[in-house]
């Protein structure tokens, strides 16, 4: 499979990325993963997917010199190494991953049209969440996509703590700035984290966003 690596810095943490061609996925680039049986039903495009990922994750590993090749683990997540916490995403041809001593999440999305705007809004935000992202001075469409990446970043980022898929409505949009977002967590993702707030990260890079979840 064709692909292209490159590095992006965000709050300090190296993002690594796979720019990939779906198209030129080969059987042959399967061998690469111990864990190839596993995508055997899986369509050519969830296949490159994970390639990419797993490519992304391997090489954001190998920069802190570990050769490790993250495996699929209890509700298929990356499995890392002990001592080890890591995050990936992929979009449209495009793959991330980062790795950290602490826990990490990272999500890339598309910036969403404004149909899908329409469509998905009340499924994301609340209308107070609604309201902020309106007064934030950024289009719609990226203020929407900003909410709902930075809500996957963070639960990726704390889905050691949790053994369910919290609902978006667990995370409340408190602030939307040029360069963060602000999330406050209720009781419907842990009444032990009822509270907590978390600043996200975030850069728009094309017709995508990064969001970010560390510390």
């Amino acid at each position: 499979m064709h692909i292209h690596h490159s590095i992006l810095t965000l709050a300090g943490i190296n993002l690594h990325r796979i720019d990939f061609d779906p198209a030129t996925l080969t059987d042959a680039d399967l061998h690469w993963l111990p864990h190839r049986a596993a995508l055997d039903r899986a369509v050519t495009k969830r296949r490159a997917e994970h390639l990419a990922g797993r490519i992304a994750a391997f090489r954001a590993l190998q920069a802190q010199g570990i050769d490790h090749i993250a495996g699929i683990g209890e509700r298929r997540r990356p499995l890392w190494p002990a001592g080890w916490f890591g995050s990936i995403s992929h979009c449209e041809g495009c793959a991330l991953a980062a790795v950290a001593k602490r826990p990490v999440g990272v999500d890339i999305e598309k910036v969403m049209a404004a149909e899908q705007c329409r469509e998905m809004a009340s499924g994301i935000v609340d209308a107070g969440e609604q309201k902020v992202l309106e007064e934030s001075g950024l289009p719609f469409p990226l203020a929407l996509t900003l909410a709902f990446s930075a809500k996957e970043s963070l639960y990726k980022a704390l889905s050691h703590r949790i053994a369910h898929l919290p609902e978006f409505s667990a995370g409340k949009v408190e602030a939307l700035g040029a360069s963060a977002l602000t999330l406050r967590l209720n009781a419907g993702f842990d009444p032990a984290l009822a509270g907590a707030v978390y600043r996200l990260p975030w850069r728009q890079s094309d017709d995508r966003v990064i969001t970010l979840s560390s510390g």
